[in-house]
């Protein structure tokens, strides 16, 4: 084809259902979880699995399918990735209207397995939910909101040179199971406190895992900036839908290229070749 209007997009984008997409989109995270997975050197630790969303805003009156405010549209991003050996890959992406709660998705993003290590931010936060994956062996790291009230059932030793503030075993609202509270500072000095069901892990191991939640933010900013995110090539969900998935199968299969070929230049670049 010498060329191919918004239009013709549009049009295709709204007849084809997202589950087709979506199956392709699985397909390949699956391949590179394959090439990509962690090595011996961090199998104490096991995958970090990463939590959030991201929300990509709309116009109200060519969206209303979508609305989830006074003068806005938007659909969310619902995302896990895995941040393994330096790299981020996503693990899986649920596209929703922007107005259902994040942790409506927090079940179906989190992974069946021992070995996995989730990470999110607290606007995932809900006691039973927390209750539950400490009943099934699910390990999670989160930030607690500042209203939470904290039962303390032991303060534990904090060594002074490090950058931790506070060690402790505690109960956190109307949770039965106990976790770990950790309180350190964050990159600007401000206090955050983090709890963690993992005993196992190091007070350090803890904060550091709640650093690294920040890459999912970079891979949001990533996929905006270099694939077709912010124009939408059609008004239908269907038509978004599937524009959002073929931007990650995009971002899976440039991924899988720079392995394949042993590449050693950005993702950026590879994409750009």
């Amino acid at each position: 084809m010498e060329s191919i209007s918004k239009s013709q997009l549009s049009r295709k984008f709204s007849e084809l259902p997202p589950e087709i997409f979506q199956v392709i989109m699985h397909h390949l995270i699956q391949k590179l979880h394959q090439i990509l997975g962690p090595k011996k050197a961090e199998k104490s630790l096991g995958k970090i699995h990463l939590i959030d969303s991201s929300t990509l805003s709309m116009c109200l009156s060519q969206y209303e399918w979508a609305d989830f405010r006074d003068t806005k549209s938007g659909v969310k991003m619902h995302t896990s990735v895995v941040f393994c050996n330096g790299e981020t890959f996503p693990n899986d992406v649920i596209i929703t209207p922007a107005r259902p709660a994040d942790e409506t998705q927090l079940d179906a993003l989190i992974v069946l397995d021992k070995n996995a290590l989730h990470v999110f931010d607290r606007g995932y936060f809900n006691f039973e939910k927390f209750d539950f994956y400490c009943a099934i062996g699910i390990r999670f790291v989160t930030r607690i909101k500042t209203n939470t009230v904290v039962h303390v059932i032991e303060e534990l030793r904090v060594d002074p040179s490090s950058s931790i503030l506070r060690d402790a075993i505690v109960r956190i609202g109307k949770m039965k199971h106990p976790l770990r509270l950790i309180e350190t500072v964050d990159s600007e000095g401000n206090n955050i406190s983090i709890v963690c069901n993992d005993a196992k892990i190091s007070a350090q191991e803890i904060s550091d895992l709640y650093r690294t939640r920040w890459q999912i933010e970079l891979f949001f900013k990533w996929v905006k900036q270099h694939l077709v995110l912010k124009k939408l090539y059609g008004k239908s969900q269907n038509a978004v839908f599937n524009q959002i998935y073929i931007a990650m199968i995009v971002f899976c299969l440039t991924l899988l290229i720079k392995h394949k070929l042993g590449y050693r230049g950005t993702l950026l670049e590879m994409m750009d070749w």
